[in-house]
C-alpha cells in the first residue's frame, strides 16, 4: 500500500535540489530576515551577505565544491566589512557536512581544514578584543568542535550512501544473472527437445526412404504403381522435414521468435550491440574475408559468442571489458572470446555448486560435432579467454 509519506519521501529523493532550495530559504528567512531589525548600523550590509552566504546551500548536494567555494569567499569578505558575527554563517557548517558527504574525498577532507581553519579567523577577528585570552581559546575549541561534528555527520552520510549503491549494484547484478540462468536453463531445454525430436522425426524420414527404395525395385513389375508411390513418399518425406525444421524453430526460439531463421555469424555484430547495451564494454574484431560455411558451423559459432559474452556478464560483471574477434583463415574460422575479468575464470575453471562450466561443456560439444575444437581457460594477465575453430568442412 502506498502511503502519503512514502510517496512525500520519494519525491523528496527524486528532486534534492528543490529540497535544498527550500532549506536556504528557510535558513534566510530564519537567519537573516527575522534578525534584520538588530543590525540598526549595518543591516543593508546583513542583510546583503546573510544572502549570499546562504544561497550556495541550494547547491550543496548538486554541485559542492562550487557551493562550497562560493560559501568560503563570501566568509573572507565579511571578515573585513561587518564588525558583527552574523547568524547566517552557519552556512560554513553546512557546506563542511555536505563536503564529506557529497563531494569527493579530497574535498571532504580540505573542507574539514577550512572549516578548522575559519573557526581561528572568525574567534580572532570577533573575538580578539576580549581581555580573557580564556574566552578566546573556548570560542576557537567550540567552533572547531562543531566543524569536526559536522565534518564527521558528513562522512557517515557518505558511508551510508556508498552502502545503499553498493546494495542496488548487487541486487541489479543478481537480477541479470537470474535472468541468463533463466533463459539458459529454457534453451537448454528447448534444445534437449529439439534432439529427442529430431531423433523421432529422422527415424521416421529413415523408414520413408527404405520404403522408397523397395518401391523403386517394385517399380520392374508395375512402373505405374511404384512410380506414384515414390512420388508420394517423397512428397511425405519433403512434408515431414519441413514440419521438423517448423518444430525445431519453435523449441529453439523465444516467444515471439517461433519461425526466426536460426542465428549464424553475420548475425554476431548484432549480438555483440545488444550485449554492449546491458552495460558490457566490448569490442567485435573481423579479420578476413568472409567464405561459406554451413549452417550447423555458423550457429555453433554464434552460441559460442553469446554464451562467452553471457559468462563474462554473469561471472565477470559489467565493468569488465571483452574483446570478439572472428577470424576467416585458410581451413576455417576462428573464434576467439577474450575479456579482462577474473570471475569468470574462477567459476569456469574450478565449477562449483551453481552449475559453473556447464556452458563450457556446451560449447566445446559444438564445436567437436562440425569437426572444430575448443578451449578456454584464465589468460595470464588476467581475465578469461575462449578460442574455437570450425573447419569450413566436418573432417570424416
Amino acid at each position: 500500500m502506498d502511503y502519503p509519506l512514502e510517496r512525500l519521501a520519494a519525491w523528496l529523493r527524486r528532486h534534492p535540489f528543490a529540497v535544498d532550495v527550500g532549506i536556504a530559504g528557510v535558513l534566510w528567512f530564519t537567519l537573516v530576515l527575522l534578525p534584520a531589525g538588530t543590525w540598526i548600523a549595518y543591516e543593508s550590509l546583513a542583510l546583503t551577505f546573510g544572502t549570499l552566504v546562504l544561497a550556495p546551500l541550494a547547491w550543496r548536494r548538486t554541485a559542492p565544491i562550487p557551493a562550497a567555494a562560493a560559501v568560503t569567499v563570501v566568509g573572507l569578505l565579511e571578515l573585513g566589512i561587518i564588525p558583527e558575527f552574523l547568524p547566517a554563517n552557519v552556512a560554513a557548517l553546512v557546506m563542511v557536512h555536505a563536503l564529506a558527504a557529497y563531494a569527493p574525498r579530497w574535498a571532504g577532507l580540505v573542507g574539514l581544514g577550512l572549516g578548522l581553519f575559519g573557526a581561528l579567523l572568525v574567534a580572532t577577528f570577533y573575538y580578539a578584543a576580549s581581555e580573557n585570552s580564556d574566552d578566546l581559546i573556548l570560542i576557537t575549541g567550540a567552533i572547531s568542535v562543531a566543524v569536526v561534528a559536522a565534518w564527521a555527520l558528513g562522512d557517515l552520510r557518505r558511508a551510508r550512501l556508498q552502502r545503499e549503491a553498493g546494495l542496488e549494484e548487487r541486487a541489479r547484478l543478481l537480477e541479470i544473472e537470474r535472468d541468463q540462468e533463466m533463459r539458459l536453463a529454457a534453451t537448454a531445454e528447448r534444445a534437449r527437445i529439439a534432439r529427442e525430436m529430431h531423433d523421432v522425426v529422422a527415424h521416421s524420414l529413415s523408414v520413408v526412404i527404405a520404403q522408397a527404395d523397395g518401391g523403386r525395385y517394385a517399380g520392374r513389375t508395375d512402373p505405374d504403381a511404384a512410380t506414384g508411390a515414390l512420388e508420394a513418399i517423397a512428397a511425405t518425406g519433403r512434408q515431414a522435414l519441413t514440419d521438423m525444421r517448423a518444430l525445431l524453430g519453435v523449441l529453439r526460439e523465444g516467444p515471439g521468435e517461433e519461425y526466426a531463421p536460426q542465428p549464424d555469424v553475420a548475425a554476431v555484430p548484432a549480438l555483440v550491440d545488444d550485449v554492449r547495451a546491458s552495460g558490457l564494454d566490448v569490442d567485435l574484431l573481423v579479420e578476413g574475408s568472409p567464405r561459406p560455411l554451413p549452417a550447423g558451423p555458423q550457429l555453433a559459432a554464434y552460441r559460442i559468442v553469446q554464451e562467452s559474452l553471457t559468462n563474462v556478464l554473469k561471472h565477470a560483471g559489467s565493468a569488465s571489458r571483452a574483446w570478439v574477434r572472428l577470424s576467416w583463415r585458410d581451413d576455417g574460422l576462428e573464434v576467439a572470446v577474450l575479456d579482462d575479468g577474473r570471475g569468470a575464470s574462477a567459476a569456469l575453471v574450478q565449477g562449483g555448486p551453481d552449475g559453473a562450466g556447464q556452458g563450457l561443456r556446451g560449447m566445446v560439444e559444438r564445436a567437436q560435432l562440425h569437426g572444430g575444437r575448443l578451449t578456454a581457460g584464465p589468460r595470464s594477465g588476467g581475465g578469461f579467454a575462449v578460442h574455437a575453430s570450425l573447419p569450413y568442412r566436418a573432417r570424416r
